[in-house]
């Protein structure tokens, strides 16, 4: 798997991923390049200077800014011991994330991003008819996904089961629910975002506690599910514990 881009690469320094191999381009002098070649020498990390259209060869985004990492293959969590880890933590206030059928790999990254911004302790997506996390996901996710519990299971639905039993309050981010800038929030939570055009399943969403929506004042009546994910985590979070 590659990690491209400085950001990218400089957080999976510094959160100790096991590179293999790291190829910069030739004749980077800027302070920022330099601090990352410093951090991969630091770390032991075997460094290979390579002219520019060689990193272009070897891209997938083709936004590596001169830097491209190849690591082991995203190693996800696994969701009981994830959970079980929180639960025993004793942490008053707890934030999931599950996501229900997100296909696009930059919404996917974007959502990460957010999610690792806003204090999520960790994100749960489906085994089957999701995007997984790939070389497009770690780049949008810029740094998040070397620092973000993803675990990915086989039914969302008994996920929100063993959440529940836990402790946990589940929101559904759908239309025609409670007014999430009125709900109040606190202690544990998860959040169950809805794929790209499709939303929360009827199945999923019933098996919620309740479902909560984002008051729209535009002429359009749907936002991106990354964006409205970024919207929704901010007013939860800035709940809790009020």
């Amino acid at each position: 798997m590659k990690v491209e881009g400085k950001n990218a690469v400089m957080e999976a320094l510094k959160a100790g991923t096991t590179i293999d191999r790291l190829v910069v381009a030739k004749g980077l002098s800027d302070p920022s390049s330099q601090r990352i070649i410093i951090e991969a020498k630091s770390r032991g990390v075997k460094i290979f200077f390579r002219d520019k259209d060689v990193l272009e060869r070897e891209s997938v985004t083709k936004k590596h800014q001169g830097f491209l990492a190849e690591i082991t293959d995203y190693k996800y969590a696994d969701f009981e011991a994830m959970i079980g880890k929180i639960v025993e933590s004793g942490q008053s206030n707890s934030m999931v994330l599950l996501l229900d059928g997100i296909e696009d790999p930059h919404n996917l990254g974007s959502i990460m991003r957010v999610a690792e911004c806003m204090g999520v302790d960790g994100m749960v997506i489906p085994r089957h008819r999701s995007v997984s996390v790939n070389e497009t996901v770690i780049k949008v996710s810029a740094g998040a996904s070397q620092h973000m519990q993803v675990a990915k299971v086989t039914n969302l639905n008994d996920a929100i089961g063993t959440l529940k039993d836990n402790g946990y309050f589940v929101y559904a981010l759908e239309t025609n629910g409670q007014d999430i800038t009125k709900t109040r929030f606190d202690g544990k939570i998860a959040m169950v975002i809805g794929g790209e055009g499709k939303g929360v399943h009827a199945l999923t969403k019933k098996l919620c506690d309740t479902t909560i929506s984002i008051p729209m004042y535009g002429k359009l009546n749907s936002l991106n599910a990354s964006v409205a994910c970024g919207i929704a985590l901010q007013v939860a979070k800035s709940g809790m514990g009020k």
